[in-house]
């Protein structure tokens, strides 16, 4: 549910409006970050300004997770309780749905609940690896320093996205004039070049019979352009679930340079969770369990599954890593080297570290360089719409001369 906190300061007058994802009044007052100095008063989002603020209001991200984890990781360092700790995160967040997590989380700990368990009842904000990485500081008392390591690891993710996100700009900006210029011909030139060539009776190419069928269809069914933005946002709506489906994600895995931005992403993921539960302490079978179950891909599901299945029987990580080393792609031998190096000096978790801060970099460096990556493809995109377009409307011309002035036999 949806809870409007109007703060107003009884120093200054001055008001504020803080919308929380909560179940109750008093933890949308503690989500809306209230100061002492404050009154709160709240009220209830029901219906249909409930429905339009949970479609327009901003979502929970990765940016508003790193700012939990980091702030809460300052807090526990300089002896804060664990529950103030989390309320002094509220103005942090951007997101009611964060807010409503941090005042709930809060409450389960003044309860009696552990950290890990008041967590992990938000799956979708804390994946199991955040959970067990919890659950593994509690156990070790470094409960601060593991939530500095998750923060750390995701201002890097949000980093990357953000460099991505940038760099997408450009060809979505393309693409956006592209489809534009379509359905603005097919409103304005096409139907009167259709009337010409109709009249005529001219026997037309197969690119200007489709132009003047979609000009048909958008002129007489404008509805029909619903479709595409309706499944445009249900693409988006959705991503997470069809980025999990096995099959898409061997689909990108095999794609050039997208498989390659598939692929290290999930090393990386995959290879920090492995590095901060072994340096929390965590067994590596358990580690290796957690990871396997954790990794965003199914190529490192079932490598590092397969390799726990290994340890189990009894062999080394090295000897584990080098069998199962072609779920790794390209990258195989050379990881497999790194944790021969490991296995001859003990340093299994600085090297897991060491690969995960590789894949990083390199991601980082893609990220910076994706907009001159995707500018071919744009490039060309743009190349063959102009040309179908020019084709669709002008070829006819060509012929126009034959069915106007017939050769006479």
């Amino acid at each position: 549910m949806l809870k409007k906190v109007a703060l107003s300061n009884v120093n200054t007058g001055r008001k504020s409006t803080v919308v929380v994802d909560t179940d109750s009044d008093d933890k949308a007052v503690s989500g809306a970050g209230k100061a002492a100095n404050e009154l709160a008063k709240v009220s209830n989002i029901s219906g249909i300004d409930e429905t339009i603020h949970r479609l327009t209001m901003k979502k929970g991200n990765v940016e508003d997770r790193a700012n939990l984890f980091a702030g809460v990781a300052r807090c526990l360092e300089r002896n804060i309780s664990t529950i103030k700790s989390f309320e002094l995160q509220s103005n942090r967040v951007k997101s009611p749905r964060y807010r409503g997590i941090i005042a709930e989380v809060a409450h389960q700990i003044s309860v009696g609940e552990k950290i890990s368990d008041a967590m992990a009842k938000f799956p979708d904000a804390f994946g199991a690896e955040i959970v067990a990485l919890i659950r593994a500081g509690e156990e070790s008392g470094r409960l601060p320093e593991i939530f500095a390591q998750i923060g750390k690891s995701q201002k890097k993710t949000l980093r990357i996205i953000k460099k991505l996100k940038k760099g997408m700009i450009y060809p979505g900006i393309v693409l956006v004039m592209g489809v534009g210029v379509v359905i603005t011909m097919s409103y304005t030139l096409v139907p009167a070049v259709s009337k010409l060539y109709g009249d005529l009776g001219a026997d037309l190419p197969g690119a200007t019979r489709m132009m003047m069928k979609i000009s048909d269809i958008l002129i007489n069914q404008p509805w029909t352009l619903l479709f595409p933005f309706g499944a445009i946002m249900a693409l988006l709506k959705n991503w997470g679930k069809i980025t999990k489906n096995v099959k898409v994600q061997q689909f990108f895995a095999k794609l050039p340079t997208v498989g390659s931005i598939v692929r290290k992403s999930a090393a990386a993921v995959s290879f920090r969770c492995l590095s901060l539960l072994l340096e929390s302490g965590v067994r590596i079978n358990t580690a290796l369990e957690i990871t396997s179950q954790c990794a965003p891909h199914i190529y490192y599901k079932e490598f590092f599954g397969r390799v726990r299945n290994h340890i189990n029987e009894g062999l080394g990580l090295y000897d584990s890593f080098l069998m199962e080393s072609h779920w790794l792609g390209s990258d195989g031998r050379t990881i497999c080297g790194i944790m021969e190096i490991a296995a001859e000096t003990g340093s299994a978790t600085e090297m897991l570290e060491e690969v995960a801060d590789d894949y990083e970099d390199e991601l980082d460096t893609i990220a910076n360089q994706i907009d001159k990556v995707l500018e071919p493809i744009t490039i060309v995109f743009l190349g063959v719409l102009v040309g179908f377009l020019i084709y669709a409307i002008y070829s006819p011309i060509f012929t126009l001369g034959n069915v106007m002035l017939p050769s006479s036999k």
